[in-house]
């Protein structure tokens, strides 16, 4: 019997109530983290407080916020559950499964082992079952280390500013742009940002994680300053207004080609909050998991690396999820 199995709302836990971030509503469901694709308005919802509060602003109250720190386990039911910190954003969480036979499942979500200026460091956790997220799960994802690209941004920024040009970086409201922000003040830079990133940058600031003093944007910008911007609002005629102008996005897509124009930007840096593939075949190998299920992302590629190397891999899902910038 496979320990999780895909359902049209998402990942259920096998014999058991709990969902692993289901799309739809569910009665009892753990969310790893606060991105729109991973949270839904659920009956009982199972995250750290960070994620719920992020959550909260996302979709209103929940009435059924069950909050959990990280490395305390808890019993429901039968179970006993522990969140480790997964490194992707604030608040973000891999869950612990342990059945009555002591079987352990780890469920990851999103994962970055990598350095991050805004999200808790990657707990690595022991397991006999490793479910893992497989966004970036093909060979030719290798990501550049994160201070490179960071410091290639700030060039990048500043080369713009020198010519008179205005720069903007298209990044995903949370997580991405607190981090590029963080990095760009730290570095002397000013920053305004687009109101959805502006609000989730004071959230950070209550949730204890310093951001920084990133201005509201109103339309225009101040001498020498760096614009963030969501990368649906691209196109937006607001942003059109503002000239002249370039664009950057952050995304770890930016290693496809035509990664840049797919985004309506003049350059794409390899900026991710996702692990890479290499990331992720050592991180299966650290858990010690007899068993690994990939989902998501390139899970076959994944999986077939894995086995490669001598584990016992399978893929749950074919589907690719894109990042969400």
């Amino acid at each position: 019997m496979c320990a999780v199995e895909l359902r049209r709302a998402g990942l259920h836990v096998t014999g058991t109530a709990l969902w692993l971030d289901a799309r739809r509503s569910a009665e009892l469901s753990f969310v790893s983290h606060a991105h729109a694709d991973h949270i839904a308005r659920h009956e009982r919802v199972i995250a750290t407080s960070a994620t719920l509060r992020l959550m909260a602003h996302r979709l209103g109250k929940l009435p059924g916020a069950l909050p959990v720190p990280y490395g305390r386990p808890f019993e429901l039911g039968p179970l006993f559950l522990e969140l480790l910190p997964a490194g992707h954003i604030k608040g973000s969480a891999q869950i612990r499964v342990t059945r009555p036979d002591g079987h352990r499942v780890l469920y990851t979500g999103d994962i970055n082992p990598g350095p991050s200026l805004t999200a808790e460091p990657l707990q690595p956790g022991e397991c006999d079952t490793l479910v893992i997220e497989s966004t970036f799960g093909h060979p030719r994802y290798r990501f550049p280390p994160r201070a490179e690209v960071l410091a290639q941004v700030e060039g990048w920024c500043r080369s713009q500013l020198d010519r008179g040009v205005a720069p903007v970086l298209l990044g995903y409201p949370l997580g991405k742009s607190q981090e590029a922000i963080k990095y760009l003040l730290w570095r002397g830079l000013k920053v305004a940002a687009h109101g959805t990133i502006h609000e989730m940058s004071q959230l950070y600031e209550e949730l204890g994680t310093q951001v920084g003093a990133v201005r509201r944007f109103k339309g225009t910008l101040e001498a020498d300053e760096v614009l963030v911007y969501p990368p649906r609002l691209a196109r937006s005629v607001a942003l059109s207004r503002l000239r002249p102008r370039a664009l950057a996005v952050l995304t770890g897509w930016a290693l496809d080609d035509g990664a840049a124009r797919r985004y309506g930007a003049d350059v794409a840096f390899p900026l991710s909050d996702h692990a890479d593939f290499q990331q992720l075949v050592e991180y299966a190998t650290q858990t010690g998991a007899s068993e690994v299920i990939t989902h998501h992302g390139f899970a076959r590629e994944l999986s077939r690396a894995l086995c490669e190397r001598g584990l016992q891999a399978h893929a749950l899902g074919d589907a690719q999820q894109m990042e969400l910038f």
